[in-house]
């Protein structure tokens, strides 16, 4: 049969380089506060910062990260791209933001936690999660 032969892999950990590449991009103005916009799937968490008339300064995801496949719905995953946005806000000086939430999935409360985790305080939680009011049109009876 012979031996079985083990692969060792690294663990569930983010990619030093997309991390390192995504804070150089941090832009050189300064803003004291702003809006987070988590959006929260079940396969993936888009989260972005972006100023009080609403336009996007960065932003980053759990796939931008490295995390590929299952693993990109995750928690861990999701804290993760909230700490990298954290320390992104942090450099430009925010010192408060108002927090508006999308979707069901289970990154929410741990992007908002690691992005909290920086110092910085969360005036607002808004959910802004779609919920249909009725739906579509249902099918007529089947008659038989």
């Amino acid at each position: 049969m012979g031996k079985k032969r083990i692969v060792k892999t690294k663990g569930t950990s983010v990619n030093k380089d997309l991390k390192n590449r995504s804070l150089a991009r941090t832009p050189k103005r300064k803003l004291a506060e702003g809006t987070l916009f988590v959006e929260a799937t079940f396969n993936n968490t888009k989260v972005s910062f972006g100023d009080d008339k609403g336009n996007i300064i960065f932003w980053s995801s759990t796939g931008s990260l490295g995390f590929k496949g299952a693993k990109k719905g995750t928690p861990f995953a999701a804290a993760k791209v909230g700490e990298l946005i954290g320390e992104k806000a942090k450099n430009i000086g925010v010192k408060e933001a108002a927090v508006v939430v999308k979707g069901a999935g289970s990154g929410r409360e741990p992007a908002i936690r690691s992005f909290m985790a920086h110092g910085i305080e969360v005036s607002r939680i808004q959910d802004r999660t779609p919920i249909p009011h009725n739906g579509t049109r249902q099918r007529k009876p089947r008659r038989v």
